[in-house]
């Protein structure tokens, strides 16, 4: 479904990503693991146009987005929930929820998909006329993921979704990450906390200092001394 062929991103005059090759598969989810300025939020920038390549092609379903703007990328089937979570504060939790799918004109279908949001975390359909920003950090990820989910996309792009969160809502963000995936969604995850990441990915990259270090089926990158040792906290 994507691939990402020897991709070179520059903030300004900084190489960001030094040739980077990647692949996600129809069904997948794929998860992209490494420190903070390894690179991993560019990479999902760049995937959505919000940052343009300078060498080597980004393919979403045989579709060079090269060329393409970011909102024609998401009409083509790839949302995120990005970084930090990026809610309207000023707008209630249905208005973000709408906001989602805003380039839409299937009234029928989004007043479906609005309610599986809300099977998939019924606390928003408690807070459904609370602003976002009155929200608590877990209800605000929760929004973030139903907000990219009313997009339709066929490619979740999901940018560390367990930022700030107690482990407790970790662990449950995780498991609605593997309900989505269950239903056939496509994902590719970046996330800090490699242990949970590995646990529902199909499979891994390790990313380092722009650079692509190594790859393998997540339960092989789980056992691999290297990933144990820099990732997961093991001696």
């Amino acid at each position: 479904m994507l691939e990402l062929v020897d991709v070179h991103s520059y903030y300004g005059n900084i190489e960001a990503l030094k040739g980077i090759s990647l692949s996600v598969k129809t069904g997948e989810v794929v998860t992209l693991i490494g420190s903070n300025g390894a690179g991993k939020t560019t990479t999902l920038r760049t995937i959505q146009g919000l940052l343009r390549p300078k060498q080597g092609r980004i393919l979403f379903e045989g579709r060079d987005l090269g060329t393409i703007s970011t909102e024609e990328i998401v009409r083509l089937g790839i949302a995120q929930s990005p970084e930090g979570r990026m809610i309207f504060p000023r707008m209630t939790v249905l208005e973000n929820l709408e906001m989602g799918a805003f380039q839409r004109r299937d009234r029928p279908g989004i007043k479906s998909d609005l309610e599986h949001v809300f099977g998939l975390f019924p606390r928003l359909k408690e807070r459904i006329a609370q602003k976002g920003g009155t929200l608590s950090g877990g209800e605000q990820q929760m929004l973030a993921i139903g907000r990219a989910l009313m997009a339709r996309p066929r490619l979740l792009l999901l940018d560390e979704p367990s930022m700030g969160l107690a482990p407790m809502l970790v662990s449950q963000i995780f498991s609605i990450i593997q309900e989505i995936s269950a239903e056939g969604m496509t994902i590719l995850l970046v996330e800090q906390n490699a242990r949970m990441a590995l646990t529902v990915a199909d499979r891994g990259y390790v990313l380092q200092t722009g650079e692509i270090v190594l790859t393998g089926d997540a339960k092989a990158l789980q056992v691999n001394e290297t990933v144990r040792k820099a990732y997961l906290g093991e001696a």
